[in-house]
């Protein structure tokens, strides 16, 4: 089954690829939330070619599927995760699809075709890029950590100052921070030990269904906000980390 849901991606990404040089189309979701119409177009590709492959599951979506669904097998599509770096040129976007059973992640499947970067896992087998095993980083301090992070559509339409910090704190705490703007791509990034950790606030599940996988098949924390469970994708937080800096990462986030 993986290796039929990368070939899928692998189609989708090949679109997003033709997108990214050329003129997008774009729309407006909310004040800084926008959608082009390649977003839509590549998440058509993954619902005809999953949907076939895979007809006992439900599907949920960021553009044209339902987001939410009571089916206990599950695949979450992003069609482009990292739309405005898309749009600006910026070469850090992915397509990314994360297919659950009874909320357990069992494949995650990411890929940035600008970058020809393919990040697989299967629960229990690892995780890969480009057909290398990959694991976290194995930094003990959190003072050498580098540290990703996102913000919320939503801090356009409300007050930072409590986001910002929290920034604070952190980069008081570790090496430095990035935002790199695709929260698939931040966990792959810990996953392959590039980034220490990784935290976000108001997401959606579709940002970090895949990333989820690859990061824990790669042994990195990834936890929501109880630190001993694996994350709710409807909690609208993750975190993920090499384990050694993990609870110290956990309390500053919430002290």
């Amino acid at each position: 089954m993986l290796s039929k849901i990368e070939k899928a991606v692998t189609k989708a990404g090949e679109h997003l690829l033709k997108g990214f040089n050329s003129v997008k189309e774009i729309s407006y979701k909310g004040k800084i939330d926008i959608v082009t119409q390649f977003d839509v177009e590549v998440e058509k590709i993954l619902l005809n070619e999953l949907s076939f492959m895979m007809p006992e599951y439900g599907f949920v979506a960021e553009e044209t599927a339902q987001q939410k669904t009571d089916k206990k097998k599950v695949v979450y599509i992003d069609p482009i995760d990292g739309t405005t770096n898309f749009v600006h040129g910026f070469p850090f976007c992915c397509v990314s699809v994360g297919v659950y059973e009874e909320g357990e992640g069992i494949y995650g499947v990411i890929y940035n075709p600008i970058l020809r970067e393919m990040f697989i896992a299967e629960k229990g087998q690892g995780a890969y890029l480009n057909r290398q095993k990959i694991q976290v980083s194995s930094k003990h301090n959190i003072q050498e950590a580098l540290v990703a992070t996102g913000f919320p559509y939503s801090i356009a339409e409300g007050n930072p100052q409590a986001a910002l910090e929290l920034l604070g704190t952190i980069l008081k705490n570790t090496r430095g921070i990035r935002r790199a703007g695709s929260a698939a791509l931040d966990l792959c990034y810990v996953a392959k030990g590039v980034f220490d950790a990784y935290y976000e606030f108001d997401l959606s599940p579709w940002d970090i269904a895949a990333g989820a996988v690859i990061a824990g098949e790669a042994e990195a924390h990834v936890c929501g906000k109880d630190f001993s469970k694996s994350p709710d994708m409807y909690e609208k937080f993750i975190m993920a980390v090499t384990p050694d800096i993990s609870d110290r990462l956990h309390k500053m986030l919430f002290m």
